[in-house]
């Protein structure tokens, strides 16, 4: 069943090529497309369209379909294109010609927007509960380790002392600017495209302010049109939303991977959380950091993906669109899986605490000795060319009691003010 099927039909080879992979994803969309059907048939009926009984009915076998599909029944045979035909399908099967009315006033397109963006919008919802999960770790970790001392690095080359309080509340603090762009691509879906129909609106009388009502939409996108120039639009927004969590991510799996390395050792993981090597006994190694850094930075080119499929399309609907659906869904299930990962592993992560003992890292204490210079009056441009040939002629010898240190820059971790901007989103 098509829903534009005329009595004629298509080449099985043009067939299997338009159609794609579209019946997969919208097993993942069908539950929206049931929600937003729903909401159509009762301003149907209440604009008289059909009567309040049909209405009713309708609405009653949708519930139905709406079960099977929780219970993961639901299915879209390869007689059907999609989910709006299986489903107007079971509509008519089960109620004849009242199922036949479901379609007034609609078109495939805005049946689609409207799916799309409610699944958007429920799933940029969880990925923000995903990202305040592990935001609340970190800053646990960093409360807990915020006295503990790691070395920083500048260009790989060590550079002055940090904290494992410093770094992990450093992670947390980014990911509140991530969710920033999750609420900017929330408002930017949270707007109803139904009622838009193919793209230039319906002559029929419709209550769209209804159906945004009823759906849970904030507003309606008023201009018909541009209901339409928003697929793809949308899509993007969330995009650059997940690809921005996806760079937090794949920078702190980097930094696992490497404070893992025998050559840092400051970090490690029980030995179930890291796989072994065929060969080398002695391996451990860090899979599981490994595939969220390169999961993340295949995130991070989904924005340029959806430009490059949308960036030249005039207004109006274009087939083309099709193929956002199979760029962003599956990226944000992705992302979604990357936090979950990052966070259960993390609850496991064990932080050695001798770290500076290593005389390797005698010179990161070396501009702490250069401020004491300064206090005592030297200008800091002579100070910092008497610590430079000191350094040189090996003559440095650098305080490793740096316990004034943790009152000033490695003990304020502003752990509360970070907290306080997270709960403002």
């Amino acid at each position: 069943m098509k829903l534009w099927d005329k009595g004629f039909s298509t080449d099985k080879k043009i067939d299997v090529f338009t159609v794609g992979n579209d019946r997969e994803l919208d097993l993942v969309l069908a539950h929206y497309d049931v929600i937003a059907s729903k909401a159509h048939a009762q301003m149907l009926g209440k604009v008289g369209l059909i009567s309040e009984e049909e209405s009713k009915v309708l609405v009653k076998e949708l519930n139905h379909i709406e079960k099977s599909i929780q219970k993961g029944e639901f299915t879209i045979e390869d007689d059907f294109e999609d989910m709006h035909s299986k489903i107007e399908f079971l509509l008519i099967e089960s109620l004849g010609d009242v199922g036949k009315k479901i379609h007034t006033a609609r078109s495939r397109n805005d049946q689609v927007l409207v799916a799309m963006q409610l699944y958007l919008k429920n799933e940029l919802q969880e990925i923000k509960a995903q990202v305040k999960q592990l935001f609340d770790l970190l800053l646990n970790l960093a409360e807990k380790y915020q006295k503990t001392l790691l070395p920083g690095y500048t260009h790989l080359q060590i550079a002055m002392p940090s904290s494992f309080g410093l770094w992990f509340s450093a992670y947390a603090e980014s990911l509140v600017d991530d969710l920033q762009f999750i609420q900017a691509a929330y408002k930017v879906a949270d707007q109803n495209p139904l009622g838009s129909a193919a793209g230039y609106g319906s002559s029929f009388p419709i209550d769209r302010t209804f159906t945004t009502e009823v759906m849970g939409f904030d507003t309606l996108k008023y201009n018909v049109v541009a209901a339409q120039m928003g697929r793809g639009k949308v899509e993007k927004a969330t995009a650059f939303g997940i690809s921005s969590i996806a760079a937090t991510l794949s920078k702190f799996a980097m930094d696992i991977c490497l404070y893992m390395s025998q050559n840092f050792d400051f970090i490690s993981f029980p030995d179930e959380l890291t796989t072994g090597s065929s060969i080398m006994p002695h391996k451990k190694n860090p899979d599981v950091f490994e595939l969220i850094r390169a999961k993340c930075n295949k995130i991070q080119a989904v924005p340029n993906q959806l430009t490059l499929v949308t960036n030249n399309l005039p207004s109006g609907y274009h087939r083309d669109l099709q193929l956002v659906k199979e760029i962003i869904v599956p990226a944000i299930q992705e992302t979604k899986a990357c936090l979950e990962m990052m966070t259960f592993s993390l609850k496991e992560i064990q932080v050695r605490e001798d770290i500076l003992k290593d005389p390797k890292y005698a010179y990161l204490f070396s501009v702490d000795t250069l401020n004491e210079m300064v206090k005592t009056g030297m200008p800091f441009r002579d100070a910092y060319k008497t610590m430079g040939k000191a350094i040189e002629n090996g003559n440095f010898k650098p305080k490793t009691d740096i316990s004034h240190t943790h009152e000033g820059s490695l003990g304020n971790l502003c752990l509360e003010e970070i907290r306080r901007k997270m709960e403002k989103l």
